[in-house]
């Protein structure tokens, strides 16, 4: 199997930029996720984007390893959100080589999103990137269906829907709903595991979400239905932050179960 897998950045958000290229590299990855913007405002704010030494020792680390980088994110966009901000990000994310943008809704008026995320990925355009919307159940982009149908509606051949099995499973969509976004439109996608059963409260998926997830193959979601339902060489960022591991787990130890997890679901499914 041949297809990218990527070490996101949540799975070791300790980490700063140029550290977790090392750490991928270390642990056997190929491709890497960086978070260049951060999710919420109690993160890290790493110093990469525009002309910055930061920078300057991440694209050191990515030529001395030979990672490469495969998204960038988090680009939110809100109602009152100016794309234009976002270009010296978009620009870095190009000058480190990546493809993929990911991108959270959050602005509650669908068709004001939808505008939204058409002039974003007009600019990103420019840079040869690709837009990805990632559905949460805690955004204004909730489910797969409602994702699509933004995507379909912003029409541009950069937009994508990102599917992660966390959102998949949290916010009740089907595999089947798969079938309903053109293979075109699924240009990467997120993987890790959860227990099947949802927590009671969006305050606790939330925090399952940023905190507690499961190796691929360690949790009871059906993985290999899900491969099967999109492209056989989509590309798979290893999404799996375990809090409670990471205390006596370092971040390269971490990365490579994550990484040996997916591996053995994917020989699984070529069995």
């Amino acid at each position: 199997m041949t297809r990218p897998i990527s070490l996101a950045a949540l799975t070791v958000l300790e980490l700063t930029p140029p550290e977790q290229v090392s750490c991928a590299a270390a642990a056997g990855y190929r491709h890497v996720g960086l978070r260049l913007i951060p999710a919420t405002p109690t993160e890290p704010q790493h110093d990469v984007v525009g002309d910055t030494p930061m920078r300057r020792e991440l694209e050191q680390r990515l030529a001395d390893t030979g990672v490469q980088v495969l998204d960038v994110e988090i680009f939110r966009l809100k109602p009152d959100t100016r794309v234009a901000d976002y270009e010296p990000a978009m620009a870095t994310a190009a000058r480190l080589g990546a493809a993929q943008l990911l991108v959270a809704g959050n602005d509650p008026d669908e068709a004001r999103l939808v505008q939204t995320l058409g002039a974003f990925c007009e600019l990103a355009a420019r840079y040869r990137l690709s837009a990805n919307l990632e559905f949460m159940p805690w955004t204004d982009a909730r489910d797969l269906p409602q994702a699509a149908r933004i995507v379909a509606a912003v029409g541009r051949a950069n937009a994508g829907v990102l599917i992660d099995p966390f959102h998949l499973s949290r916010s009740r969509s089907r595999i089947e709903d798969i079938a309903g976004v053109p293979p075109s439109q699924l240009k990467f996608m997120q993987f890790c595991d959860v227990p099947a059963a949802i927590p009671p409260t969006m305050e606790a998926i939330l925090a399952e979400a940023r905190t507690e997830r499961r190796f691929p193959g360690e949790g009871e979601l059906d993985l290999a239905a899900l491969l099967r339902a999109v492209p056989r060489d989509i590309a798979l960022s290893v999404e799996v932050p375990t809090l409670q591991l990471a205390r006596t787990v370092g971040a390269t130890e971490r990365a490579r179960r994550a990484l040996a997890a997916t591996r053995c679901v994917l020989a699984a499914l070529e069995a």
